[in-house]
Formats: structure tokens, C-alpha cells, sequence
């Protein structure tokens, strides 16, 4: 299934996309998309509902982050050994963990709004994991059990802030809209292997990031274990899992985003984003 939200800012509906890229209503069946209703048992029921016994939603409206109530928005960092290359880093022996902030969380096409202060602002598309049942100490055999999904995320970067700022990543991350998630959440059966996707992204239509999942240092499973050791994991918790190389850091001379850019990104299987780049409201002098 193709699990999604869809609606204004705030006040999204739960939909699903039937096998002709329409958007059907879920609404009838559960609340939202997020927490118990990702656990096994629960899409396990939605599966057997016919898709053409839903609402049809007419038009094409907002879509909105494929998961609500998100309570942990973890990152791994410098997981594809060429994107750590391209950076001047070395591959770390074991996983970079990082957080976003929830309220850097947004939809797939919302625009992206470079903040106050920001003159390195970056794209990054990644392989995002959702949780479907609580994950506490899991082994790798096992951690998949625990996984509702995949889904496409842009963790969206200020390296002067993540960078030059005191070295604490969680700055240049989790400014507002540095989260856009979605445009689906791609239940398990659906991929037969996450380590081996293409993902994408471009600006204003130039290719700069062309990599496929195989050349993650540290796999899904492993990251869901390795993450259940130091935290358990709850239902609609999201990883994400890192980016290939072609991020704006790492090209000769450096190019970041400016307002008025536009990105796209996507994800084999997983659908595609578009985000334009807006500059932050700018207080009115007194």
C-alpha cells in the first residue's frame, strides 16, 4: 500500500493511492496515519479493504508529511562512504546518530524557507525508514519486523549553522520545514529490498544527485538495531538513513540554495518530491 495525508497545513485526512495514482479516502476507516495504526496488525486489516470501495478524492490536493505525530526524527550521518568523501570525511566505524526537530517536519512539496541568517543552505535526499512496533534492543535478523515502511525524506541542511556554529549538527537541521517527508509511506511488502534502490534529486532541473541505496555503509536492519540500543523506538518514529554524494557542500566550488530554487528529488518506489525555495519573513523595522 501507499499510505498518505492529504488536506491543509495542520488538518490533513488519511488517504491511500489506488493502483491509478488516485488518492482514496481513509477517513471512514481510522483517525490518522501515525502511531498504533502503522503496527502490523493494523495495516495487515487496511490490506484487506477494497481499494475501489473507498472515496475517490477529487483534484490534486496538498499533500501532507506521510506520517502524523511523529515522535523521534532520527538521523544517521556520513553513511554512504562517497558522500563522506565528497565532505572531507572519514567513513565512521559506526553510525552517526543526529536528530531533526519534529517541527522541522513538512510535506513533500511545501516550500522550503531558507531562515534568518543562512547563506549555506543544502539538499540531501534520503531513504526514510518508519516504525511500526516498538523496537527496544531488536536484532538485526529481527529488525525488520519492526519496520511499517519507506518513504522519501530531503534532509534539507544549513552547513554554516551545522558547521560553523559551534559543531552541533542539530542546528544547521531542524530549522522549520528542514523535514519534508512523504509523498508516501510505501508499506514493507511493497519493496522487495530497500538496500538496493535508485534516489535522486535536482536542481532547478540539473541532475547533482545520482545514487542508488547498495552503496549505504550500514544498511536498514542494521540501523534499526543498532538505534534500539540506545532508544527504543515507538510506532511512527522515522530514520533517515542518509544521502549518496552530489550534495551542494561537495561541489567544486560549493553551490547552495538561493530563494526562487527549485528541487526535485525522488526515490525508486517511492514517489517524488518538489519544493521551491522561499526566504524567511523579515521583521518590519520599528
Amino acid at each position: 500500500m501507499k499510505l498518505l495525508r492529504y488536506g491543509p497545513s495542520g488538518s490533513e485526512w488519511p488517504g491511500l493511492l489506488d493502483a491509478k495514482g488516485r488518492i482514496r479516502d481513509l477517513s471512514t476507516v481510522l483517525l490518522d496515519i501515525g502511531g498504533d495504526t502503522l503496527s502490523p496488525a493494523s495495516l495487515a486489516r487496511l490490506a484487506t479493504i477494497p481499494t475501489d470501495s473507498l472515496p475517490l478524492v477529487e483534484g490534486s490536493p496538498r499533500l501532507g508529511p506521510c506520517v502524523a505525530g511523529i515522535g523521534k526524527f532520527i538521523c544517521i550521518g556520513l553513511n554512504y562512504a562517497d558522500h563522506a568523501a565528497e565532505t572531507g570525511d572519514t567513513v565512521p566505524p559506526e553510525p552517526v546518530i543526529f536528530s531533526k526537530a519534529t517541527s522541522a517536519i513538512c510535506g513533500p512539496n511545501d516550500d522550503i524557507i531558507q531562515p534568518r541568517g543562512s547563506t549555506k543552505l543544502d539538499w540531501e535526499v534520503e531513504l526514510g525508514v518508519v516504525i511500526g512496533k516498538t523496537a527496544r534492543y531488536v536484532d538485526e535478523a529481527d529488525a525488520m519486523d519492526h519496520v511499517a515502511g519507506w518513504c522519501v525524506i530531503n534532509d534539507v541542511s544549513e552547513r554554516s549553522f551545522q558547521m560553523e556554529r559551534g559543531g552541533t549538527w542539530d542546528k544547521g537541521k531542524g530549522c522549520d520545514t528542514f523535514g519534508p517527508i512523504g509523498p508516501w509511506l510505501v508499506t514493507r511488502d511493497e519493496i522487495a529490498d530497500a538496500g538496493e534502490l535508485g534516489l535522486w534529486l535536482e536542481v532547478n532541473g540539473r541532475r547533482y544527485q545520482n545514487g542508488s541505496t547498495r552503496t549505504m555503509v550500514f544498511r536498514p536492519a542494521f540501523l534499526v538495531s543498532y538505534v534500539s540500543q540506545f532508544m527504543s523506538l515507538q510506532p511512527g518514529d522515522v530514520i533517515s538513513t542518509g544521502t549518496p554524494p552530489g550534495v551542494g557542500l561537495g561541489q567544486k566550488p560549493p553551490v547552495f540554495l538561493k530563494p526562487g530554487d527549485v528541487v526535485r528529488l525522488g526515490i525508486e518506489g517511492l514517489g517524488e518530491q518538489r519544493q521551491t525555495v522561499v526566504a524567511a519573513d523579515v521583521p518590519s523595522a520599528r
